[in-house]
């Protein structure tokens, strides 16, 4: 708990000025997956998330959280056992303090992930810099950030590895039609114990009204794992997605 709260400290000091400011539009997301399988194969899994986006006169703030749970039924003795294979958390939150020029920004982020079947036991960061909107028209958008920062890690033996980084992240809208859109976002932190990466590109398509179905494949890769674990982890899911704002 104390990795967490450390992780978002810097974000919400950067954040605590925004009261001041009268606010603009809010929009959060909600989205959830969930499958089942049943037969010679029993397993269900589960995936949820939130992201959510304020703009004020001076700052423009980004928030996520995402999580995964899968279980199974598998044969062990003879006997069916109930397994967890997966269970995964991951939040972040991005402040951008809007300059002269309004697309030019500073931004302070952190981020925190406990993914209890990865290398690490958990991972956090805390990262500040330069942040940009290169474009954005009616149909397409781009924007990305770049700065220092410092990740709190540590391995499911206990080692330590956290290191000074380097957190640059983009991400790029296509708004194919008036309801469907093409979203591609990327980020890397680059340390000299490891180097974290996370990727996702996303097609997502109105259904009705604010509900919406979302087709995306996610990549998480970590450069310095332990031996017999795969630096690559990847999500390919379909979920619904409603928007509350």
């Amino acid at each position: 708990m104390k990795k967490l709260l450390l992780a978002i400290a810097g974000t919400c000091v950067a954040t605590s000025a925004i009261a001041q400011d009268e606010p603009k539009p809010f929009t959060m997301d909600g989205e959830f997956g969930l499958i089942i399988t049943t037969g010679n194969t029993e397993t269900s899994s589960a995936t949820a998330g939130i992201t959510a986006q304020q703009e004020f006169e001076n700052w423009s703030n980004d928030y996520q959280i995402e999580g995964l749970y899968k279980e199974e039924t598998v044969l062990q003795n003879g006997e069916e056992v109930e397994r967890t294979s997966a269970q995964k958390f991951f939040a972040s939150a991005q402040g951008n303090y809007k300059l002269e020029n309004p697309d030019h920004r500073l931004f302070a982020f952190s981020s925190y992930e406990d993914d209890r079947f990865s290398n690490f036991a958990y991972q956090a960061t805390v990262a500040g810099g330069w942040s940009q909107k290169m474009w954005k028209t009616e149909k397409t958008a781009l924007e990305y950030s770049i700065g220092p920062g410092y990740s709190w890690s540590e391995t499911q033996e206990g080692e330590d590895t956290s290191s000074v980084i380097v957190r640059g992240s983009a991400a790029f809208k296509w708004f194919i039609s008036d309801t469907a859109k093409f979203t591609q976002t990327a980020s890397t932190e680059v340390g000299s114990e490891n180097t974290k990466s996370r990727a996702e590109s996303a097609l997502t398509a109105t259904i009705s009204g604010s509900l919406s179905m979302k087709f995306s494949v996610r990549l998480d890769h970590n450069s310095n794992v332990d031996e017999g674990v795969e630096k690559l982890d990847t999500e390919t899911a379909v979920t619904l997605v409603y928007n509350f704002f």
